[in-house]
């Protein structure tokens, strides 16, 4: 065999190798962290188990979960603080059937999904954070944003029920929208005076962010991409490719109020994509005009013949005020 025969077997034996290896201990932290889960899960069991009984008034009254916590702690060390204590039973209270938990969540998302009151809005966050495979930091930032209440503003009683159960299923192009977008994470304090070619630049510093912002199945693909006609170049500001759609995105920034003239350009900007840029198996494509606010007026009639799956949203640079958007969730179920 000669060297360079060698080198390739061994390169390849290498590959396998580091493949088994990482394969494994993934496995094995899966493992582990499904183990303590379901441990954390019995010794909630346990302790609501024990109060049932009666045994809690008979021999400890309201200091059960207290002492409880001092004599574990003495034997275990500050894992079994109070309040550790006090999650382990909740967990068991709020999962009372251990086969409905996950082997894809960690406890550190159980802990923040427990923080969550409402049953509907847990369950959809639950749901999401295993569809999108959301870290703890993801699931914070989104539950702090009010993923759920932005999405289920524009539904009805039964198309919340069915995100609170299922997570938002991407099947067609509405589902990738939002009616306000959140871009918190660019920290630009209001008011603000900010070009659309720097809100641009930030969010492709924060892509990251703005991708998890956006959703499921966006892959980027450039920004200020270049159409050229008749000589003449234009630039979409932003161009995604959404792998569950199987079309591309552009996405267009405004800084201010987005009117007609937005909608034509985009309107231009996707007859040259579909026309140019799709390939075979490639759906249209979907155009995004985000702005600051839009006037009605005139996009509702520069929209009126277009049969382009175009769009016109708005985003925030703060995070939106939560109660309002619970009072509004709660009135459309009165109306319902």
């Amino acid at each position: 065999m000669d060297l360079s025969s060698i080198s390739t077997a061994y390169s390849s034996l290498l590959q396998t190798i580091s493949n088994t290896y990482t394969s494994g201990k993934v496995k094995a932290f899966q493992q582990v962290n499904s183990t303590l889960v379901q441990t954390y899960w019995s010794i909630g069991q346990h302790i609501v188990e024990f109060e049932q009984e009666g045994k809690l008034k008979a021999a400890y009254g309201d200091k059960l979960l207290e002492r409880l916590s001092k004599d574990l702690s003495l034997s275990y060390g500050k894992g079994f603080s109070l309040s550790n204590i006090k999650r382990f039973r909740q967990f068991y209270l709020v999962y009372a059937i251990s086969q409905t938990l996950s082997h894809q969540l960690s406890w550190s998302h159980y802990v923040e999904l427990l923080k969550i009151d409402n049953e509907l809005e847990r369950s959809f966050y639950e749901k999401q954070t295993i569809y999108e495979n959301w870290s703890v930091r993801e699931l914070v930032r989104q539950k702090e944003s009010s993923l759920f209440f932005r999405l289920a503003m524009s539904k009805d009683k039964k198309s919340i029920l069915a995100l609170a159960k299922n997570g938002q299923i991407i099947s067609k192009v509405e589902d990738i929208l939002k009616d306000v977008y959140i871009f918190e994470f660019l920290k630009i304090p209001e008011p603000y005076q900010i070009s659309e070619t720097l809100l641009e630049q930030k969010l492709i510093n924060h892509l990251q962010d703005f991708l998890l912002e956006l959703g499921k199945g966006f892959a980027f693909i450039g920004r200020q991409y270049r159409v050229t006609l008749a000589n003449t170049h234009h630039y979409i500001d932003l161009v995604f490719y959404h792998r569950i759609l199987k079309c591309f995105v552009l996405i267009d920034l405004k800084k201010d109020t987005a009117g007609y003239e937005a909608v034509g350009q985009m309107n231009m900007y996707l007859g040259y994509m579909e026309a140019e840029q799709n390939v075979e198996g490639d759906n249209p494509p979907i155009g995004i005009i985000l702005a600051r606010d839009k006037d009605e007026l005139q996009i509702k009639y520069a929209m009126s013949h277009t049969t382009s799956k175009l769009f016109v949203q708005k985003y925030q640079l703060y995070l939106p005020n939560e109660e309002e958007l619970r009072r509004e969730i709660a009135l459309i179920y009165q109306q319902e």
